[in-house]
């Protein structure tokens, strides 16, 4: 009988020490808070593959947006850098006294605000910033366990690499607008950032704790520099836009002077750039983004390799939009579709859906989203909402309609339409914009001052001040 006990009961200890063994070997990444990887890429518009342009080779995007939910109808709320980074980093609308110019300080305009990557480093994160997360660096620099962005190489924080930009940068002048540079990936900034990501996420595979790791691209910022592997694939198919010129009836405030374009060498200050410049520029711009697409597809397939992309969300998002000879500019500063509208992706491996969300979403609506796909309690501060539901479904429908602005120009986009008015100092009568998405999608003729248009308008109008928050105050008309 004792010989038998004995048996038993060692084989229940046996079994009890299998049960928990086998408990213990179960991926602990699934009872972990999910790790974030937060890729910003600067001033991409949404010319990409998987948005259904036909030229531009983005391989990688479009595979990661297969992956995840492509949002069709994502808009910022600031066309600006700087601006746009604090608002999507605080949760935070723009305000006629908050988030201003490209130079802004999340810190120093809303210095009570909880910025994203701090709430994540309180509640356990290891958080590090690569490459350009916040417009300046040493903005929030607590939020961070690591703050890192490459030193410049050549004396010139424009990137330049061949000789005779470098001539320009030593006869203390800026470079040209774009640089077609025979070079390697690794010699321009962004390849230098998606090495150190990738070294990031195999520092952090072995980490016993969650990580919020952010990758901020700088290309295809201005200047448009890239190698040359990536310009070859634009040889001789690059073509201007139909629509070079105001749109009719628009009024002049509308238009922006693309003064950060005429600070480079060679592009005419006063005039409109030769066609021929134009389509370099456009050349240059695309060849960007193949390569920027390239680096970021390496830090993709590093997170498939460590098997990290089983228990990390994986947020792509640009800052805002850019124009490329629409409407004459080159530049992101107006209320513009073609500004106004960015680029963002998400892949959930938690919710595993993929698809096309036709849905509007603005960027002030990423940082609740975050948190509630990480389990973690909304603060007070925010301004959007979570997507999390179109996530879960990408036919959901989320908002009928956001809220943008570019100083004092106020806009309000619906499903089939936007209305800009612009407020305080330049309010004015003619100062009103108003394009049916439906019937003239490229925003060719302002239509704002046609009978038909008045009720809509003035029910735009209404509901764009009704929800532009509560915190937003007019500008001194003085």
């Amino acid at each position: 009988m004792k010989s038998t006990y004995f048996i038993t009961v060692s084989a229940i200890i046996v079994l009890l020490f299998s049960c928990k063994k086998e408990t213990n070997e179960t991926p602990l990444k699934i009872q972990q808070k999910p790790n974030i990887l937060f890729i910003m890429v600067d001033d991409l518009r949404p010319d990409l593959g998987c948005y259904g342009d036909t030229l531009v080779q983005s391989p990688h995007l479009y595979q990661l947006a297969s992956e995840g939910v492509l949002f069709k109808n994502a808009y910022c709320n600031f066309p600006v850098c700087g601006a746009s980074r604090a608002s999507i980093l605080t949760g935070l609308r723009p305000t006629p006294e908050r988030f201003l110019k490209y130079n802004t300080f999340a810190q120093e305009d809303a210095p009570d605000a909880k910025v994203l990557p701090a709430y994540f480093k309180e509640n356990g994160y290891t958080t590090i910033s690569n490459g350009k997360i916040f417009h300046n660096k040493n903005d929030h620099e607590d939020a961070w366990d690591e703050l890192w962005r490459p030193d410049p190489k050549n004396f010139s924080n424009f990137d330049y690499h061949t000789e005779e930009n470098l001539k320009m940068i030593a006869e203390g002048t800026r470079g040209k607008a774009y640089e077609r540079g025979d070079v390697p990936d690794s010699a321009y900034f962004d390849g230098r950032i998606a090495a150190k990501t990738i070294a990031d996420l195999k520092k952090l595979k072995n980490s016993n704790q969650p990580f919020f790791l952010a990758a901020g691209f700088l290309k295809p910022h201005l200047p448009f520099n890239a190698p040359e592997k990536y310009w070859k694939l634009y040889d001789g198919k690059i073509k201007q836009p139909n629509n070079n010129f105001v749109p009719k009836n628009a009024p002049e405030i509308s238009i922006h002077n693309s003064g950060e374009l005429k600070q480079y060498r060679e592009i005419p200050k006063k005039t409109p750039v030769a066609d021929s410049t134009a389509i370099k520029l456009i050349h240059g711009y695309y060849a960007c983004i193949s390569y920027v697409d390239a680096q970021i597809g390496q830090v993709l397939q590093t997170l498939k390799e460590l098997e990290l992309d089983k228990n990390t969300i994986v947020v792509l998002m640009s800052d805002h939009g850019y124009n490329l000879q629409e409407h004459t500019m080159w530049c992101k500063h107006c209320n513009y579709k073609t500004s106004l509208q960015s680029t963002l992706m998400v892949k959930n491996p938690f919710t595993n859906k993929t698809g096309v969300a036709e849905t509007l979403v603005e960027f002030v609506d990423v940082y609740p989203t975050l948190l509630e796909a990480a389990g973690l309690p909304m603060l007070e501060q925010l301004q959007g909402k979570s997507f999390m539901k179109v996530l879960e479904n990408p036919n959901a429908e989320f908002k009928d309609f956001i809220i943008a602005k570019y100083n004092n120009g106020m806009t309000i986009k619906t499903h089939t339409e936007a209305y800009t008015e612009w407020i305080g100092k330049d309010a004015a009568p003619n100062n009103k914009m108003f394009y049916n998405h439906i019937t003239d999608p490229k925003e060719n003729t302002n239509t704002v001052a046609h009978p038909e248009n008045k009720k809509l308008t003035d029910s735009l109008s209404k509901l764009l001040k009704e929800n532009w928050g509560a915190d937003f105050k007019l500008p001194d008309e003085e």
